[in-house]
């Protein structure tokens, strides 16, 4: 704001530019994904990381910054469909639960660290565009580590040792590629992820700002709860990733996390706590929350047919870009409204109404696995 004179509004646009880009990018890099690999498209992902926080460093007015934002966005659209089809192809049954929960766990620590990251950078050099360097800088580094470790993340060379057992099922998925749109329990995972991630978005933008007016608590105080709701929900995938690998019915663990995250986040809206007490209560919700993530993911495989496995985590993730971007127009507007409680209550009905989206594709899925079940029994 200070070096090109814009206004948050701009800054606003940059912010939906980048969801936009990987919102769309998301569900066309599963096609990709799974026509050239995993792995190419990873490359190609971090790559654009890289020239966005070079782009960024070296702005020099806001159409840079714009096209820094398209970059950023087009890096981070690859991410879900390349890596749950490595997931997914190179992690055996037994472990796959675990593998998931890992791979949450170092998305939130991402989630809570970055601030500290960038803004760190940014103090200690007085240089908003050293930071960007710097990113791009670390960008760099996780591609060579990828490139240096390459021969684990190569799922082609799977799918040719695999070729015999899948070879069937593979060339009914090329046959139809946009066959799996038909299937209801895609878009039901879709809404999922759409409306989960208009909780999240509620907690991560305006959570500290609510806290702050509704409870009297400094700044410095409140500022605190995304990094907690953040680590509780890193620990909660711990224990969710050994609750996936031992529960058939994965939507009943989702439901109920979920939903006590959401009666958490209530409480904090009914203004009762004491202000100390609502903000460990909302960042005890980020415990529920991941909690239920390994199942959620591990829900999602079961829904996908063979040979789909890009498309369908493209599609699906999509709607977490959506959700960011529907949700912070209006948790703002009730901001702006002094509508602070609100933003509690929307983000644990939301949170609600992903449980319905959940529970939906478990039924799916039960009755499926039942019907099968009684075709393949003898007469």
């Amino acid at each position: 704001i200070a070096d090109f004179d814009t206004s948050y509004s701009q800054l606003g646009v940059m912010v939906s530019l980048f969801f936009i880009v990987s919102g769309t990018g998301q569900m066309l890099s599963g096609f990709l994904v799974d026509k050239v690999g995993a792995q190419r498209v990873m490359f190609a992902a971090l790559s654009s990381f890289v020239v966005a926080g070079l782009v960024a460093a070296v702005a020099q007015n806001y159409a840079m910054l714009l096209a820094a934002s398209f970059f950023a966005g087009l890096g981070n659209a690859p991410f879900h469909p390349v890596d749950f089809t490595i997931l997914n192809k190179r992690v055996t049954a037994k472990n796959i639960g675990h593998a998931f929960s890992v791979h949450g766990i170092s998305g939130n620590i991402g989630w809570a660290t970055a601030p500290v990251f960038m803004l760190g950078i940014t103090t200690a050099t007085g240089s908003w565009r050293m930071a960007c360097a710097c990113g791009a800088l670390f960008a760099a580094l996780v591609l060579v580590t990828m490139w240096c470790n390459r021969r684990w993340l190569d799922d082609k060379a799977f799918d040719s040792a695999a070729a015999p057992k899948t070879q069937a099922a593979a060339g009914a998925a090329d046959a139809s590629p946009f066959a799996y749109l038909k299937l209801p329990a895609v878009w039901m995972c879709f809404a999922f992820f759409f409306f989960s991630t208009v909780g999240l978005s509620a907690i991560q933008n305006y959570a500290s700002t609510a806290l702050h007016l509704m409870y009297g608590l400094p700044l410095t105080q409140t500022a605190l709860v995304v990094t907690g709701f953040m680590l509780c929900g890193a620990v909660g995938m711990v224990g969710g990733g050994f609750l996936a690998q031992r529960v058939q019915r994965l939507e009943k663990i989702i439901a109920t996390f979920l939903l006590l995250a959401a009666g958490c986040l209530a409480l904090v809206a009914t203004g009762w706590l004491p202000g100390m007490a609502a903000l460990v209560v909302a960042s005890a919700a980020g415990f529920g929350h991941g909690l239920a993530g390994p199942s959620r993911d591990m829900l999602i495989k079961r829904a996908t047919p063979a040979g789909a496995t890009g498309r369908v985590y493209g599609t699906v993730y999509s709607g977490l870009d959506s959700g960011f971007a529907v949700a912070a127009p209006m948790f703002g507007w009730m901001m702006d409204h002094q509508m602070h409680s609100q933003v509690f209550f929307g983000a644990g009905i939301a949170l609600a109404v992903s449980v319905l989206a959940a529970s939906a594709v478990g039924v799916q899925l039960h009755h499926k696995n039942k019907t099968g079940a009684a075709a393949a029994r003898p007469a």
